[in-house]
């Protein structure tokens, strides 16, 4: 189309001889009327993306498994993970090269795997998340059978000496070794093959909340009270001494004056006992432990001019303080009773071990339990006092 034929937005002809003034009018109109139906091309546009983007993360939402939060390279473990769990079907277990992932190499000698990653991340979490000694102990994973603590138990000599006379042999420091044997501990929850049948059933959510509860509660008693025979041995399974008495490999004690009770005249002084008959060097980081019923009784505490003791935490998720050192609510410790250990003070994290192999192991038994399939699940672990200065007891007893 030529010049002369094109027409103004009034729909007129422009003519070979009109002025320049009317051209360029008309070239404006075709400018304006062409970026306007550019400007809507691309809102129709946009909003088509914008469609095809929602109904994309809709659809995913829909069809993403329970667990999917890892990447995306091992999703064939996933998928031949579930496969074993539903039905027992290990070829896809077996065909995939499972050397470079962790926590899940092909247990082939016992027909067992390892769980994937993700329900492995899930159960330490909640193993965390309990009140449990293992949340400020010292925590080391090992793949040996024992693990092993080196302690220096003494000091080494020192003397002054003078310009002249011949320096002395001084005492040489002693080590103890502290073997860390670890345990089997082991669960072995059920659900019907019917249910796991079922497509829309999360089978590793299941596993890992069963798993992880069985666990938390099991090793919790055991770091505290646990006798050392195929389990770890817990802190209060050795000798409670009068702390004046102590001596390496017993645990020391403050007495509360009364039998099963504080003293009915300045309960809280035991309180303050108990702090200052552990070492300085310990103090900085130590901890109260006690179950919810020694708590109550001891949140009600003052001191001489009527402050608690007992504060709660002012951030969420911190813990509440006893004289300024966070307590931990552990309901395996003792209840208040006559001669009970029932307040622990230290540093656990230099007092107490906890050892594990950080994998976990599953069988699936479909026969012993029918119409019901058994998951076998084990880990090792293993805790153990690691220095015996570094926690003291409140004991309820009149000396």
């Amino acid at each position: 189309m030529t010049m002369r034929e094109t027409k103004d937005r009034s729909g007129q002809r422009l003519s070979g001889g009109n002025s320049a003034v009317e051209v360029k009018a008309a070239m404006d109109g075709f400018l304006h009327d062409f970026t306007k139906l550019n400007r809507e091309m691309k809102t129709t546009i946009q909003e088509q993306e914008s469609r095809l983007n929602m109904l994309e993360r809709k659809n995913t939402r829909v069809n993403r498994p329970a667990l999917s939060a890892v990447a995306e390279v091992e999703v064939p473990h996933k998928k031949a993970f579930a496969a074993y769990l539903r039905s027992g079907d290990d070829d896809a277990m077996r065909a995939l090269d499972l050397e470079g992932k962790a926590l899940s190499t092909a247990v082939s000698a016992d027909g067992g795997y390892l769980i994937d990653p993700q329900t492995a991340e899930q159960i330490a979490s909640v193993l965390y998340d309990t009140a449990s000694i293992r949340s400020i102990s010292n925590v080391v994973a090992v793949e040996s059978t024992a693990y092993d603590v080196l302690v220096d138990t003494t000091e080494i000599g020192a003397g002054w000496a003078t310009e002249v006379a011949a320096t002395s042999e001084t005492s040489t420091p002693t080590l103890e070794r502290i073997s860390i044997p670890l345990h089997e501990l082991s669960a072995l929850p059920k659900a019907s093959q019917r249910l796991l049948d079922d497509s829309a059933f999360d089978i590793e959510g299941w596993l890992a909340s069963r798993i992880a509860e069985k666990f938390s509660r099991a090793e919790g008693a055991a770091f505290i009270s646990g006798d050392g025979v195929d389990k770890p041995t817990g802190f209060l399974n050795y000798t409670a001494v009068a702390d004046a008495s102590w001596a390496w490999g017993d645990l020391g004690y403050v007495a509360t004056g009364a039998v099963g009770d504080f003293a009915a005249v300045d309960p809280a002084d035991a309180i303050v006992d108990v702090v200052y008959a552990l070492g300085a060097q310990y103090r900085a980081n130590a901890s109260f432990v006690m179950n919810s019923k020694t708590a109550g009784a001891v949140r009600k505490m003052k001191d001489a001019d009527g402050r608690f003791l007992w504060s709660d935490g002012l951030a969420a998720g911190e813990p509440a303080r006893l004289m300024g050192y966070p307590v931990l609510v552990a309901e395996d410790m003792p209840d208040i009773a006559a001669d009970a250990l029932a307040i622990a003070f230290g540093d656990f994290n230099a007092g107490y071990t906890v050892a594990e192999r950080p994998d976990l192991r599953i069988l699936r038994d479909p026969f012993s339990a029918k119409p019901h399939v058994l998951f076998y699940a084990t880990k090792r672990v293993g805790g153990d006092v690691s220095d015996f200065a570094s926690i003291k007891i409140l004991k309820f007893s009149i000396s």
